[in-house]
């Protein structure tokens, strides 16, 4: 297989961008470059993005003009999708990150990344939708589905390995979701502090950085479970998966997700997933048979489930092991990245065969 050059436009330092892009080094000998905002999406800096948007357009075509690359794509649907729209390049590759990447639904923004969105949408040659709930989703935007690939990225199963670390002592749960409002960690802590008041030992490490660290150290110490709760910070990805290993529930209770890379690792590694009742996470989980879903910002339901799951252990036991096999099945990154992979390179050809 010739090597072929792509264009990646998404933010790199993300674990599934950087799980996207090795795929495609690896399964498909492709080069490539790439090129990110250096503006964040949150609060006013989302004004400050849109011209950044605009001024990366000039940008990106000399990037093209240089590198000269045989297909772009692009990690959002809205932002970046709209940047590789307007690049000129074919083939394009789109992926929705969430849900929805028209998020927040109340933003002030929102009619203006819809229509960013709908021209990404109708430019693409080809769509990724990580699981069903986002190819639902795609639907009702009335996406071409012809054009939608349904399959997650998913994980390399040689890193993420199955470990029942479970000894029924204590409650040990991990949290892997970056520090931002809406990932609700502040409704995680306050769980775990009604656990305490049931004088059930726990240890909560949660993983990651973002603008709510300093919040949530202060709000630990106020419910008084911070020499419980371990922040450790941003860490390698390499060191990912010890913790998960080490772990026996896996906790996520944001408010908006699609199909989450994170839940797929915590699935493989022997974690228990407790997570928000979504769509995403419907498709994924059935509830109380192979892990649980609770109702969104309820702290009281999620302590409630909490301490439910760690009295069954039986339950748990057995759940852990059908989540190994469900991944092994659906969610195995050499398979599902080589199947992606090969159908750039059967992009790109029908490309040069048309010109």
């Amino acid at each position: 297989m010739s090597k072929k050059r792509i264009l990646f436009l998404g933010e790199t330092y993300r674990a599934d961008a950087i799980t996207w892009m090795n795929g495609l080094k690896e399964f498909g000998n492709f080069e490539i470059v790439s090129w990110e905002l250096k503006t964040s999406s949150n609060g006013f800096n989302r004004i400050i993005r849109l011209f950044e948007i605009a001024r990366a357009i000039l940008t990106i075509k000399s990037i093209v003009k240089k590198f000269n690359p045989d297909m772009v794509i692009a990690e959002r649907t809205t932002s970046y999708g709209y940047l590789a729209a307007i690049s000129g390049l074919k083939p394009m590759a789109i992926a929705q990150q969430g849900i929805t990447d028209l998020w927040p639904h109340n933003s002030p923004l929102y009619i203006f990344k819809k229509r960013l969105q709908n021209y990404a949408f109708k430019k693409a040659d080809l769509i990724h939708a990580w699981g069903n709930s986002m190819a639902e989703h795609m639907k009702e935007s009335n996406v071409d589905m012809d054009k939608v690939m349904i399959l997650p990225k998913g994980i390399n199963l040689d890193f993420f390995q199955f470990n029942d670390a479970s000894d029924g002592t204590l409650i040990n749960a991990v949290v892997t979701r970056s520090l931002e409002p809406e990932y609700k960690h502040d409704l995680i802590l306050k769980a775990f502090s009604i656990v305490k008041q049931k004088s059930i030992p726990f240890k909560l490490t949660i993983i990651g950085d973002g603008t709510e660290l300093k919040k949530l150290k202060w709000l630990a110490k106020e419910l008084k479970i911070d020499n419980e709760v371990n922040f450790v910070g941003r860490i390698n990805n390499n060191d990912i998966p010890k913790f998960l290993q080490q772990a026996d529930f896996y906790i996520s209770t944001p408010t908006t997700e699609g199909v989450s890379a994170s839940l797929f690792e915590a699935m493989a590694s022997g974690c228990l997933p407790i997570v928000s009742d979504l769509p995403g996470n419907r498709s994924l989980i059935q509830q109380k048979e192979n892990g649980i879903l609770v109702t969104i910002e309820n702290e009281f339901n999620l302590a409630e489930e909490i301490q439910w799951a760690f009295k069954n252990t039986n339950f748990t036991k057995k759940a852990i092991v059908e989540n190994r096999k469900f991944v092994e099945e659906n969610a195995n990154y050499k398979i599902n990245m080589k199947k992606i992979a090969f159908t750039y390179h059967d992009l790109i050809k029908i490309k040069s065969t048309t010109l």
